[in-house]
């Protein structure tokens, strides 16, 4: 039996046909997308020209801001290193507080705890990152260094110190790794669980075997999304690190960061267009290619561990 299939009338071109609605939304997040690129490179132009205007100034050279280990505008010493140094270690601390805990909550969240206790932890937990941070800097100041110079010793431990910036950063990035490694977890196919729970794998098992290995490259973009949070970081480290460069490894000493001196320099009586006043958009511009890195990283980790599941 023969079916006749009548022709079509009329164009069936929708775009011949457009909805003043959808062509509303449509301009509304084209002008949003377009205003979010242009901030972007708003500030990327800023810190471009103001840092040309630091390196141009013939007082310091870029050899030596990367070089050299002191940092003393005042005297025309303009090393990076210790305000890199005690940056990284602030947000290494964090990343070694916040990464462990982080994926063990993640896993426990999505993997074991009912759905009720879920919908209880989860939005008490993101309320830590509803605190402005610089409640958590004088939380790191009034509790978490009295708690170390309790432990390891007043002599030891200084008043401002990396390590209590680094806990206290840690806890502030908790939620972000949290959320993010959590989302990574449950998106890893129940086939993938029930496979191995057929083949005598046991809860433990399947989550470190199975469920953590299949979720690589979203907790891997977690970790370092959380790092570049944490390197970002400013009232905390402006707070309990220190104001004053300070080139050492020792986490129980005082230790200025490029963000905490941004916030000093700023913030203080120096003068606009001075060499102390340019140098903060030199280390903005520092901090601005740190996380681009990063970013690109994380793509390239996501793009390399992703796993495709049909």
């Amino acid at each position: 039996m023969k079916i006749s299939v009548p022709p079509v009338t009329g164009s069936t071109d929708l775009k011949k046909h457009p909805r003043i609605g959808e062509t509303l939304i449509f301009s509304v997040l084209f002008f949003f997308s377009i205003l979010s690129v242009s901030i972007t490179a708003g500030i990327v132009i800023i810190l471009v020209r103001e840092s040309i205007l630091f390196f141009g100034s013939g007082e310091v050279s870029l050899i030596e801001f990367l070089g050299s280990t002191e940092w003393q505008p005042m005297i025309g010493k303009f090393g990076i290193l210790p305000l890199m140094n005690s940056t990284v270690m602030v947000s290494f601390i964090a990343v070694m507080v916040a990464v462990p805990l982080g994926t063990a909550v993640a896993v426990y969240l999505s993997e074991y705890a009912s759905d009720g206790l879920r919908n209880i932890l989860k939005p008490v937990l993101e309320v830590l990152a509803g605190i402005p941070t610089v409640v958590y800097g004088y939380f790191a100041v009034t509790f978490m260094t009295p708690l170390l110079r309790g432990i390891f010793g007043n002599n030891v431990v200084e008043i401002y110190n990396t390590a209590s910036a680094g806990i206290v950063t840690g806890i502030l990035i908790l939620p972000l790794v949290t959320s993010m490694s959590e989302d990574a977890v449950r998106a890893v196919p129940l086939s993938l669980r029930q496979g191995a729970f057929a083949l005598g794998a046991t809860k433990l098992e399947t989550v470190v075997h199975v469920v953590i290995p299949a979720a690589f490259s979203g907790l891997s973009a977690a970790f370092i999304v959380g790092l570049s949070r944490a390197i970002g970081e400013t009232m905390i480290v402006a707070l309990a690190a220190g104001a004053g460069p300070n080139f050492t490894f020792n986490p129980f000493k005082a230790a200025e960061t490029i963000t905490g001196y941004i916030v000093r320099i700023s913030g203080g009586d120096v003068g606009y267009n001075t060499m102390d006043y340019n140098s903060i958009f030199a280390l903005g511009l520092v901090l601005f290619l740190i996380t681009l890195i990063l970013n690109i990283i994380s793509r390239k980790i996501v793009k390399k561990f992703r796993e495709v599941y049909e």
